[in-house]
């Protein structure tokens, strides 16, 4: 253990009450917005006005479309980090806490995603039983199948065993369900071909940015790759860039790193699976990037005014432009296995250049460490008012909850995409 406080104090009882259990899964932020989208649309369907008038359920289709597309585009993911993230640190910590949750937003394209499915079931009933034309049947009902596929295929359990099945499922079938549904306004509808218009242009203008660009890898272990990238692009602090060897089927997308006194950013590969197990292998000379760096959940430290940062492994990585950038007054606590030989001298003493009393926990001599009492043994030493934690789903969730429950403001990534 490098840093690493001689007693770590222990961990007070945590807060069990309503309010806390409110706070916890199921009931998140994400969770949250998802209801109100649905309750809206709910308020709307047993208000009893729409049965039968086709262009009014149209025309709650293309809204709830419209929004389940538009708050996943980059451009509107950082105006939202950017609104949310724009109050005075002396507000009161309740009002900051709340607005730190921003990137559940996510939970507001669930909501509209969904309702935008049952609304089109509605709009597929009304059509037949209108005794429409074969062809405008034909193609409602097989706008609604595609929709319903899609839906089935982002159910949690469904897209964790088969992420890259959901991912190909929600670009080639939304594309699909966008053209189609083009066509059956044009023949049906055509004042709705606007909104249409707009939620189109959304989707195709990161891949009107889509390149191939070199990069220079190194791999300090067999477990890393640290990759450069240089193509005239400095992204901010606290964004994420998506990356491809094959721009039709797969995208992943890492924290991009300042390269300090030189142009460009890096990114930090860490082997989880097939695609990072082939890319440190491969170790390729150029991969495709597409969009523009979008905010991550790193980018609400500056709700604070000090943060402690958790992480474990490449973990590491995202929270790395926060503490080189200095984006708020922080403090390292991360966990990793034999961190100079798996991430090489340069980047380990570069964390502790700007990192002199971080708690860096070498589970390889030390074993696994409570994070959830180090973080907040953190927070009391360093007088944080949040923590935020990089880490697996499990080891998020879990110092998240605790955190939260012992009264202390507490994010992490929520796997919503």
């Amino acid at each position: 253990m490098t840093g690493t406080p001689v007693h770590v104090r222990p961990l007070p009882p945590a807060d069990r009450s309503l309010r806390t259990i409110l706070r916890r899964r199921p009931f998140t932020h994400h969770n949250r917005l998802a209801a109100i989208v649905v309750l809206a649309n709910l308020g709307f369907a047993v208000s009893g006005g729409w049965w039968g008038e086709e262009n009014v359920v149209t025309a709650l289709v293309v809204a709830n479309v419209t929004l389940a597309v538009l708050v996943r585009q980059q451009l509107v993911i950082n105006l939202l980090f950017r609104l949310a993230t724009s109050v005075p640190v002396h507000w009161p910590l309740r009002v900051r806490w709340t607005l730190g949750k921003v990137y559940h937003f996510g939970g507001l394209h669930v909501g509209a995603a969904s309702c935008a499915t049952v609304w089109f079931l509605v709009l597929a009933v009304i059509t037949t039983v209108h005794g429409a034309p074969v062809f405008l049947l034909a193609l409602t009902w097989l706008i609604f199948a595609v929709l319903a596929a899609i839906i089935v295929l982002a159910l949690p359990r469904l897209r964790a065993r088969h992420h890259d099945l959901f991912e190909r499922s929600h670009r080639f079938g939304g594309w699909t369900v966008l053209v189609l549904f083009g066509v059956q306004s044009a023949v049906s509808n055509p004042v709705f071909l606007w909104p249409l218009a707009l939620v189109v242009a959304s989707v195709a203008l990161p891949w009107l940015r889509l390149r191939r660009v070199p990069v220079h890898i190194v791999s300090p272990s067999p477990h890393v790759a640290l990759v450069s990238f240089d193509h005239g692009v400095t992204p901010f602090a606290g964004s994420s860039t998506a990356v491809s060897r094959n721009p039709l089927l797969e995208w992943h997308s890492f924290a991009n790193v300042p390269a300090p006194g030189r142009s460009g950013f890096r990114l930090t590969i860490s082997r989880a699976g097939d695609w990072t197990a082939r890319f440190i292998a491969d170790q390729p000379s150029h991969v495709w990037v597409k969009g523009i760096p979008t905010a991550g959940v790193g980018n609400i430290d500056q709700l604070f005014t000090r943060v402690v940062w958790v992480a474990t492994g490449s973990g590491i990585g995202p929270c790395l432009p926060h503490l080189l950038a200095g984006t708020a007054p922080a403090r390292l606590v991360w966990s990793t296995r034999d961190p100079r030989r798996t991430y090489g001298d340069e980047l380990v003493d570069e964390i502790l250049r700007v990192q002199p009393d971080a708690v860096v926990w070498d589970t390889a001599t030390a074993g696994k460490p409570d994070l959830v009492a180090l973080a907040h043994d953190a927070c009391l030493r360093f007088d944080a008012e949040a923590v935020i934690c990089i880490s697996n789903k499990p080891t998020t969730w879990h110092v998240v909850e605790e955190m939260e429950a012992r009264g202390i403001p507490a994010y992490g990534a929520i796997w919503d995409s």
